[in-house]
């Protein structure tokens, strides 16, 4: 008798059947398209990053990389005041966000005890933290933002029920996510202070805000931040990111840290572009100034643009729906990002680019205004 194979459906965790994943900003499959939709720098790296990555393209490439990029965490730890083992690098800062929920947080199906298999986080914030609690089969506990977008005041936090002081892990975007809203360190301190478990502040953005955390990270011992190469340094395609914390955590995720994890290429990048500092923070103050202007002339065109301390804008458009808007954008060769979710589906992300793409923007826009 025949045997048949069974249904590929059949084969796959129940868990996984039901995920749905992480859905990235679209990719330009059309020529001449402006990409004002997934944050990345308008500017490329530094050329002594080019010719050292060109440099090591070279026989090299048929060896594993330094299994721990250890040159690069000593790099990093000179940069910080801490030492290398108070640092993981990663294949991106994604990867370590991973990893820290299978570290810190148990499986619901594992866990009599609630908060033990919970990770925390508010609303909006990145998409990808629901995403990988699901595929680790914990549970989400997730806390809307005030309408400024702003972090609810501690008060509120303690009488509130939705709040979970003891949660495993809590993921906080900072500067925030989509909304482009910043966090001094001193409200996140205080929010720290309180947890009982791990708390990730997570810093992709920080180069283009007023203040950063990482002081929190040396300071508290239950306490990460999460810093990327990929937003403010031009090396989104090398995917490289670390973490910063207490020697034991550190020891903890190396644990489950893949083998040779970040790529060679990737380490030599993020290695020149910590020797040429300079030219990235002039990059910043570049895209800091095309933000302020932007905002500017946007909010002069009818647009509510919200405060931002980071390398985008988020914007409520005049006269027709944000989805409309996204669309409209998109006939004139300009993508910027949507979200249907109920919280933001009003308003645009707009990417920083380059003053070119900033002047097509205000072009496109007004000629969609005219157009009615």
């Amino acid at each position: 008798m025949k045997r048949t194979s069974p249904k590929p459906a059949s084969l796959i965790r129940p868990l996984v059947r039901e995920l749905h994943g992480y859905v990235p900003g679209e990719q330009p499959k059309i020529k001449g398209l402006i990409k004002l939709n997934t944050n990345e720098n308008p500017y490329p790296p530094s050329p002594k990053v080019l010719e050292a990555i060109k440099s090591a393209v070279d026989g090299r490439l048929r060896l594993y990389p330094n299994p721990t990029a250890q040159l690069l965490r000593e790099k990093l730890a000179k940069l910080h005041g801490c030492k290398p083992e108070n640092i993981i690098v990663g294949n991106g800062s994604d990867e370590l966000l991973a990893m820290a929920i299978r570290t810190f947080v148990e499986p619901a199906s594992r866990s009599g005890e609630r908060s033990a298999s919970t990770v925390q986080f508010f609303t909006p914030s990145y998409s990808l933290y629901s995403v990988l609690t699901a595929i680790h089969g914990a549970r989400a506990n997730v806390v809307a933002l005030d309408k400024e977008f702003g972090i609810p005041p501690l008060v509120l936090l303690k009488k509130s029920k939705a709040w979970d002081f003891k949660a495993a892990l809590t993921l906080v975007t900072t500067p925030n996510a989509p909304s482009g809203r910043g966090y001094t360190t001193k409200e996140l301190e205080a929010l720290c202070r309180e947890q009982q478990g791990v708390v990730v502040l997570d810093e992709a953005y920080v180069d283009f805000a007023r203040e950063n955390a990482m002081q929190l990270a040396l300071k508290y011992s239950h306490v990460i931040v999460s810093r990327t190469f990929s937003k403010a340094y031009s090396l989104c395609f090398q995917r490289v990111g670390y973490f910063v914390a207490h020697p034991e955590l550190i020891a903890a995720l190396d644990k489950i840290r893949d083998s040779y994890n970040v790529n060679g290429l990737g380490q030599v990048g993020a290695l020149a572009t910590l020797n040429d500092l300079k030219y990235y923070r002039t990059n910043f103050q570049k895209i800091i100034s095309t933000r302020e202007r932007l905002s500017r002339e946007l909010t002069a065109l009818g647009f509510e643009v919200l405060p931002s301390q980071t390398n985008f804008i988020f914007a409520k458009p005049p006269s027709f729906p944000a989805e409309q808007w996204l669309e409209k954008l998109r006939a004139k060769k300009i993508l910027v990002r949507w979200f249907k979710y109920p919280n933001v589906k009003d308003y645009l992300r707009i990417t920083i680019g380059s003053d070119a793409e900033a002047d097509a923007l205000m072009r496109a826009g007004k000629a969609i205004l005219k157009a009615g």
